[in-house]
């Protein structure tokens, strides 16, 4: 009672603070360092804030704190741009927009898209902000009663998405999950440190791989070498569409969805651990399940941007939650500004709430005023930055692997991050190709080390709570909240699956031969294989039985596929190709072809490091491939090298460096 009471002064406290001219530059400061991070895909909130950490002493502690939720609100909306602009994930909060987004910048209707995206992602800041407002001084209860069965079925939940976006097949999405689910547990084991999948003898993979590696391989990569291969712009008309005035109709004729996904971003960002990696997600499947015509999603449907776009920036309001009321942080943009708030003399958690409330307010509206001229300024550039769609792919692609290989760089600052990049990418390339669903893979990998942390936890509580006694144990870990979860759960896989063939997550894709199809999911099944003996040599129990399981289930998932696809005519939907027809198939460059570019970055790069290599390849390509002359290829590659030495010096980054480098001391940026 007396933090209510306390309540009304602290808001008035908090509203005169921020509207002082100087928090506003401060805000609006961070709003645009927040915009410039957000259009980088892989950088994020993460990069962004620990960008301004070092300037955070001396700073009066309102300015510094408006600072830092100015940079962190407004990514998840800047991030749009990469998702919708050019199918890449710009962040972790931004992989389902690319479904529908994509396809709606390469019809031209990219301003109409990114418009309603950032109408969609105004709302849902305010919306938790609002939220964030009153229920401050409730949370605590409802945050302490998710333990780990609660978490371990949130998971879940996360993973039933899988089956709204299996696709036609419903063989492949489950196939294609487990495959994300065992690239997941590559690495050391999270309870008794086991290493698994050849760890032994490749040591960049003991710590695993990371969401922004496998987030551009699985999306970024395979969608550059498809516009790259066809050679021409990403949209196919040049008209950019109706422009954001029809986005912010769009947004309004589903102004309801666009509030049940703002309280699912809420609820999710609440649940520290979660946050980003799966809101999303959420928030997508249950777009298309409560639409009607739900054939359009995946191919371009309005919808689609809406529902995730609004439950994204809706998560931020719910993450601060767990961050400021007990100092745990929600994400890892979270744990960051934890950092921030200690800098500045706070230490989140209750005592913040009870001597602090004004401060925590003003951490509070800060999120809420920072969203308002986020998204002002982004609706504003939208259709100027729309029209880069228009533009040449080939004059963009060296670019954007430029970024995207600078980006995965930063994930363990070695060469390995580009093989695995480059890998990973190979495997994206393959699963669009044969219409094996990319959402499924990445969901399943991004939920993997949860879902087994939380299983392995639950395992070793409820055997302690079941020696107890029966009634003990049940109600540990089948509570109230548990069986609501799973509730949801079950309904949704079971309407995931009768509405999965109507929904196309990857586009129509033509039927071909039987061959290639069958070899790819043959070495999906070598791979499943391997990862069942590979887990079943490792003598700990917690460590082995995730991937065991996970394994079991794909082996048994790829069988069946490959079973229906021997007894399948030839022309079966099963037998998916986009090379026996279509863009891929009419495209007047090879796949091997336009891979040699990038591979011949990757080989330059180990022998001469990063910006040598890279100023020879944007040469090459740009004077052999894009077909410049020497003046523009010369100018067009100083440009980029320029722009990526400004942007490691900005972020205190080094580059990739190669065998010369270990002969040779050479100055930065070469080093």
């Amino acid at each position: 009672m007396d933090l209510l009471a306390t309540a009304l002064p602290a808001l008035e406290q908090a509203f005169a603070l921020i509207l002082q001219p100087q928090q506003i530059m401060f805000l609006v400061l961070g709003v645009l360092l927040g915009l410039s991070v957000g259009v980088f895909p892989g950088l994020g909130g993460i990069a962004g804030l620990s960008l301004v950490l070092p300037f955070m002493f001396g700073l009066d502690p309102v300015s510094g704190m408006a600072l830092m939720v100015g940079l962190v609100a407004v990514v998840p909306t800047s991030d749009t741009f990469a998702s919708v602009l050019m199918g890449i994930p710009g962040s972790s909060a931004s992989q389902a927009t690319v479904l529908d987004g994509f396809p709606m910048a390469r019809k031209g209707h990219a301003a109409r898209a990114l418009s309603a995206a950032f109408i969609s992602s105004l709302f849902g800041g305010l919306f938790g902000a609002t939220v964030l407002t009153f229920f401050i001084l409730v949370a605590r209860p409802l945050v302490l009663a998710f333990g780990t069965p609660e978490m371990l079925a949130i998971t879940v939940l996360g993973l039933s998405m899988v089956a709204i976006l299996a696709g036609r097949v419903a063989l492949k999405g489950l196939a294609a999950a487990c495959l994300g689910l065992l690239v997941g547990t590559i690495g050391e084991a999270g309870a008794g440190g086991s290493l698994r999948m050849a760890t032994y003898d490749i040591p960049y993979l003991t710590d695993g791989l990371k969401l922004v590696i496998v987030g551009l391989g699985i999306f970024a990569v395979p969608e550059i070498v498809s516009l790259l291969r066809q050679d021409k712009a990403i949209a196919r008309e040049a008209q950019l569409g109706a422009g954001w005035l029809q986005g912010i109709r769009d947004w309004w004729a589903n102004k309801w969805l666009s509030m049940r996904c703002a309280v699912i971003g809420v609820i999710v960002g609440v649940i520290p651990g979660l946050g980003g990696s799966v809101v999303d997600w959420i928030a997508y499947g249950h777009t298309v399940q409560t639409s009607r015509n739900k054939e359009r999603f995946g191919s371009g449907d309005v919808r689609g941007v809406i529902g995730p776009e609004s439950s994204n920036n809706a998560k931020e309001g719910g993450g601060l939650v767990p961050t400021l009321i007990f100092g745990i942080p929600g994400s890892g943009s979270m744990a960051v500004f934890l950092g921030g708030l200690g800098l500045m003399g706070f230490d989140a958690g209750p005592q913040l709430i009870q001597n602090n409330l004004d401060i925590t307010y003003t951490v509070v509206w800060s999120l809420a005023l920072a969203n308002v001229v986020g998204a002002g300024l982004c609706i504003a550039l939208a259709t100027p930055i729309a029209r880069l769609t228009t533009i040449r792919f080939a004059l963009l692609a060296p670019f954007l692997f430029m970024l995207i290989a600078f980006a995965a760089f930063q994930s363990q600052q070695s060469l390995g991050d580009l093989v695995a990049l480059f890998a990973i990418g190979l495997v994206g390339i393959f699963l669009r190709r044969f219409d094996w669903s990319r959402p499924a893979f990445l969901i399943g990998f991004v939920l993997s080390d949860q879902a087994e942390n939380y299983a392995n936890n639950l395992w070793q509580i409820a055997n302690f709570k079941f020696r107890k006694g029966l009634e003990t144990g049940l109600e540990y870990v089948a509570s109230p909240i548990v069986l609501v979860i799973l509730a949801l759960t079950v309904v949704s896989v079971i309407l995931g699956i009768r509405q999965a063939r109507m929904i196309q997550s990857e586009g129509s894709v033509p039927s071909g031969g039987r061959r290639a199809p069958m070899i790819f999911a043959g070495l999906a099944l070598a791979y499943m294989l391997v990862a069942w003996i590979d887990a079943a040599s490792i003598d700990l129990v917690s460590d082995k039985i995730f991937p065991l399981t996970v394994a079991t289930v794909g082996i048994l998932a790829t069988a069946a596929l490959l079973l229906r696809m021997w007894l399948a005519p030839e022309g079966d939907v099963i037998f998916a190709d986009r090379e026996a027809g279509g863009e891929d198939a009419e495209a007047p460059h090879g796949l091997w072809s336009t891979l040699a570019w990038f591979g011949f970055l990757l080989a330059l790069t180990a022998l001469v490091g990063f910006i040598l290599a890279l100023a020879v390849f944007l040469v090459s390509f740009m004077r052999y491939r894009a077909g410049l002359s020497w003046a523009k290829s010369v100018a067009y590659a100083a440009a980029g090298i320029v722009f990526m030495c400004f942007l490691a010096w900005v972020l205190n980054r080094d580059f990739p460096p190669g065998l010369l480098q270990e002969f040779v001391r050479l100055p930065w940026p070469l080093r």
